[in-house]
This record gives structure tokens, C-alpha cells and sequence, in this order.
């Protein structure tokens, strides 16, 4: 097994970050040499501080400084997380700058992915050159670790145990763990289907001339479950279909790569649609609110109510497209929700970094 060890400047454009913070922050690539050998030119030998989850500035100020000017360098990790989402104006507008402004991907995924966007575009003229983008969160892993069951029998149930002891090596069999994939799915924790995610958008009222960007990584058992919603959405593309093998081939083996340039795609898309949490939607969200001045669709659904009514057996279709349309109204009226004290920056960015704020 070949493991690829990620560095920032795979993912982002190094310099350019260095050079949009440099009236606030000296970025630097490498640590001085006479630092350096203080720790025996190791770099792991440097202490870590093991900072607390939201922890304030002043903080920072009382327990990481200190250290840091007497020992010249500290390595903070994990590191994300660890500033609390209340901070002064001038600390959340670094912040706000820093996540939207400073961190671009680097070339070579740039280049790609543009043209991604506009073979979408082009694919996409009929309806104004608007698609619809889904981030589709049925990875083998992802239904492994939902502890949900599908239709797959015993079969799937076998294939499950496998995967989630390759991944998590006993987690899921320790003495007292119940798996409760019914209770899973009243609860909306498990990952919706790709042919639940066709019904739920025909619900919506996209028809089959919508365009649709499917970002995901390898789906499970994809011949069998992507086939209903190609059949729903006969437009629908994915990096391997908008991408020649040519062009993805630099990026296999790589999959935050990958992820990117999924990312970016659906950043330009006219409706974005998440089906699970993660970094991924989170960010993405808060981006295209920041990006679109707070007007970006964004459709987050139900899926406690959505279980229930896919469960159902006496629903019509009539009822199921009532309540498909209300979610997709709810969803709609959220697009330019105001960030709450104990919420992300990075999911709502309003008021904080698209308002003006009177200076002190």
C-alpha cells in the first residue's frame, strides 16, 4: 500500500497565501535553521500543546505565548477547532479574509477543475448554463459507519463488518455495542440513497432535463445503486464523466485532490445539495454564502422526515411532492441565515464577514 503524505501546497496555492497575508501575518515555508537546532533539527521534537477545543485569545495570549517565547517555537495539534467562534472584530475579520479570500487551490487543480465548471456550463445551456450539484455521501465507509442496513441481505451485512474492521479495527465489536440500524435511520443518521436522493429532488420539482453534479467518492456496489438516479437525471455528470482519464490521472491515489476539484464544481453550481454532515457541505455552505452575498441555494433535508416518508406504505406521490416542496421552501429561506453565537464562521459567515462594522 503506497501512502501519500499530504502537504499544504498539494492542496493550496502556497504563495499565494503567503503573499494575500503578508500585511497581517510572515508566513514562512520553513523554519530558521538556528531555531531548528534547538530541537535537533527535528521537527517532532518540538512540544506540543495540546490546546483545548474553542479556546479564547486571551488564552492564547496567557498559556501559548509564554511558551512560545521561551522556547521559540510550538506545535499546536490538533489544530483545528481551537479558536472559540466569539472573538473580537479584528481577530474574526483576519479569519473571515483567511478562509475566503487567501486559501485557493493550487495550479494544477485550478486548471482542471475550471474546465470542469465550464463543461457543466456548456452541458447545462438548455436551462441557462444552471446545474444542480449533490454531495452524495455513499462511500463504502460512509455506509459502514452509519451502522445503517440497505437491501443487500446478509451479503451487505458481511461486506459492512469487513469494512468497518479494516477501518476501525474493533471499535464497532467492543462488549456493550448495540447496533441499531432501525433507530439509525428514524434518527436521520443514515446516508441517503442515490435513488432516495432522485426521488427526493423529482419531489422538488426537478425534472429530467435538470442538469446534476454528483461529487462523491467511490460509491458502494455503483452499478447497482447509481443506476435509478442516472435513469432519473439522464444529464447527470461526475469528475470521471466531466474529466478524461487523461486529465484525472495526476489526481489518483490523491483524494483530497479529488475532493477539490468536487468542490469547486459544486461551489458554481445554481443548488447545492448536501445528504450528510462533514467538513466538506460545512465549508461549502459558508462559501457559497460568502460568495453570493448570502443568496446561494442550499438544500440541507430533513432526513428524519425523510425516512418516515420513504418508509411509508400508503403515501402518494402527490403527498410526497406537498412535502418535498415544503422542505425545499424551508431550505431556501435559510440561505442567508444569520450565524448564531455558538455556530460555525465557516457555515455562516453572515454578519460577521460580509457586514461592515464600525470601527472601535
Amino acid at each position: 500500500m503506497v501512502v501519500h503524505e499530504i502537504k499544504f501546497g498539494d492542496i493550496f496555492d502556497e504563495d499565494f497565501f503567503i503573499y494575500a497575508l503578508r500585511n497581517n501575518v510572515n508566513v514562512i515555508k520553513e523554519l530558521p535553521g538556528d531555531i531548528l537546532e534547538r530541537f535537533d533539527n527535528n521537527i517532532s521534537s518540538i512540544v506540543n500543546l495540546r490546546v483545548k477545543a474553542w479556546s479564547s485569545p486571551t488564552y492564547y495570549l496567557q498559556k501559548v505565548l509564554p511558551k512560545l517565547v521561551q522556547m521559540r517555537a510550538v506545535r499546536i495539534a490538533p489544530f483545528s477547532n481551537r479558536l472559540a467562534h466569539g472573538v473580537p472584530s479584528y481577530i474574526q475579520g483576519l479569519r473571515c479574509f483567511t478562509n475566503f479570500e487567501t486559501m485557493r487551490f493550487s495550479e494544477p487543480i485550478r486548471t482542471l477543475a475550471e474546465k470542469m465548471v465550464e463543461r457543466m456550463v456548456k452541458n447545462s445551456s438548455h436551462s441557462g448554463g444552471q446545474y444542480v450539484s449533490v454531495h452524495l455521501r455513499f462511500e463504502t465507509d460512509m455506509v459502514a459507519f452509519s451502522c445503517c442496513e440497505y437491501d443487500g441481505g446478509e451479503e451487505e451485512r458481511h461486506e459492512m463488518d469487513i469494512a468497518r474492521e479494516r477501518s476501525w479495527r474493533g471499535k464497532f465489536r467492543k462488549r456493550g455495542r448495540i447496533i441499531r440500524p432501525g433507530a439509525n435511520r428514524v434518527d436521520g443518521k443514515c446516508p441517503l440513497t442515490p435513488l432516495e436522493v432522485g426521488m427526493m429532488l423529482r419531489g422538488m420539482g426537478f425534472d429530467n432535463t435538470t442538469s446534476v453534479y454528483v461529487a462523491a467518492g467511490k460509491i458502494y456496489k455503483a452499478e447497482k445503486y447509481m443506476a435509478p438516479l442516472r435513469q432519473m437525471f439522464p444529464r447527470l455528470e461526475t469528475k470521471d464523466t466531466l474529466a478524461t482519464p487523461e486529465e484525472l490521472a495526476a489526481f489518483k491515489g490523491h483524494s483530497s485532490r479529488l475532493a477539490a476539484l468536487d468542490y469547486t464544481v459544486c461551489l458554481h453550481s445554481e443548488v447545492f445539495v448536501t445528504t450528510q454532515g462533514g467538513n466538506f457541505p460545512h465549508f461549502l455552505m459558508g462559501h457559497r454564502r460568502y460568495l453570493y452575498g448570502g443568496h446561494a441555494k442550499t438544500i440541507k433535508p430533513d432526513k428524519r422526515k425523510l425516512a418516515l416518508l420513504f418508509d411509508s406504505l400508503n403515501i402518494r406521490w402527490d403527498e410526497f411532492k406537498r412535502q418535498m416542496q415544503d422542505m425545499l421552501r424551508h431550505s431556501d429561506a435559510k440561505g442567508s441565515e444569520l450565524r448564531k453565537s455558538s455556530s460555525s464562521l465557516y457555515t455562516f459567515p453572515m454578519p460577521d464577514c460580509m457586514c461592515k462594522h464600525p470601527e472601535a
